[in-house]
């Protein structure tokens, strides 16, 4: 009889593990890479360095995405505070260097430089530029980049 009830609770106390595994178990189906490539412009228009810190990150982890791996093109916009991403006077080159090895482009919005009074020489070489930052956001936009302010 002791084994029968030992039995009987060890069967019920393993239907019950088993139940609570399988609702704990998530089956949302994350977003499939069907293109052929994609585009995405992420836009800084802010100086606080943990936001400059996580666009660079965000934009990084984008590129190492499996599933965009390979199939992302990037472009790296700044405007306003954004600026002081670029300036060469900052601690940001290295991770900017990388990313630019990875195939990002990095622009600069020529309004922004006017307003601040800040010459192109004071920027990283590598550095492109638009004549309004709001401008190439909605071309962007309408040439179907998705459009991304973290």
């Amino acid at each position: 009889m002791k084994n029968i009830k030992k039995i009987l609770f060890l069967a019920t106390a393993f239907i019950a593990v088993k139940h609570l595994a399988q609702q704990t178990t998530s089956t949302y189906p994350i977003a499939k890479a069907s293109k052929k490539h994609y585009n995405a412009l992420y836009i800084i228009n802010e100086s606080d360095e943990n936001k400059i810190k996580a666009i660079i990150k965000n934009v990084g982890n984008a590129l190492e995405d499996p599933r965009l791996k390979g199939k992302l093109e990037v472009e790296l916009l700044a405007f306003g505070g954004g600026v002081e991403m670029f300036k060469k006077d900052n601690s940001y080159e290295l991770a900017l260097t990388a990313l630019k090895n990875k195939g990002v482009v990095m622009v600069m919005c020529e309004n922004t430089l006017k307003e601040k009074k800040i010459a192109k020489s004071e920027l990283f070489d590598f550095v492109n530029y638009t004549p309004s930052a709001n401008g190439e956001i909605i071309l962007r936009e309408y040439e179907g980049w998705a459009v991304v302010k973290p």
